[in-house]
């Protein structure tokens, strides 16, 4: 059990990292490109991949903070992606360039779940 725990929080973990990647570097360059798409597809798998096993371990999803922000969250991030997908297949300008302020936004409520752990044992 705790290497399935330690297994499925370094995952969740590289969800982070190449979440925060795509989101950030799309942020500072201004645009939305092809290669900050992959991050975000990167970050979501490693995000449901990790959680799942989290659901696995706790017998499924728990109704409160963490459990219900992390299921927005993940929908969220697959509402972000398409949306990025579509936006750079039509060559919409337009979002091209807009597109960062919905990926922050995206971004800081994904980090509730992330955190929300961290926070609740502390209390």
């Amino acid at each position: 059990m705790a290497a399935l725990n330690a297994t499925a929080s370094t995952i969740i973990g590289l969800a982070l990292l190449f979440y925060s990647i795509g989101v950030w570097s799309e942020r500072i360059s201004g645009r939305l490109k092809v290669w900050h798409l992959i991050f975000f597809w990167m970050g979501f798998v490693c995000d449901t991949w990790g959680t799942g096993m989290m659901f696995d371990m706790a017998g499924g999803m728990t109704v409160d903070v963490h459990g219900i922000s992390g299921t927005l969250a993940i929908i969220l991030m697959l509402i972000h992606a398409v949306w990025a997908t579509v936006v750079l297949i039509r060559h919409d300008e337009r979002w091209i360039t807009r597109f960062h302020t919905f990926s922050i936004a995206v971004w800081l409520i994904w980090l509730i779940p992330y955190f929300s752990p961290m926070f609740f044992s502390l209390a």
